[in-house]
C-alpha cells in the first residue's frame, strides 16, 4: 500500500469527531422537533377546549 492510500491518523480522528458531532446535532434536532410537535398539539387541544367552553357558555346565556 502506498503512502497516498493511507489516511492520516489526525484526519481519521477529525472525521470521527465530526461524525460524532453531526450525530449529536441530528439527535438533538429530532428531539427538539418532537418537543415542538407535542407543544403545538397541547396548544391545539387547549384551543379546542376553550372554544368548546366558550361555545357552551354562549349557548347557556
Amino acid at each position: 500500500m502506498s503512502d497516498q492510500n493511507r489516511q492520516n491518523p489526525k484526519d481519521t480522528i477529525t472525521d470521527n469527531i465530526k461524525d460524532g458531532a453531526g450525530a449529536v446535532f441530528h439527535a438533538t434536532h429530532k428531539a427538539l422537533e418532537a418537543t415542538e410537535n407535542a407543544a403545538m398539539g397541547a396548544v391545539d387541544t387547549t384551543s379546542k377546549a376553550l372554544k368548546n367552553v366558550t361555545g357552551n357558555n354562549d349557548r347557556n346565556e
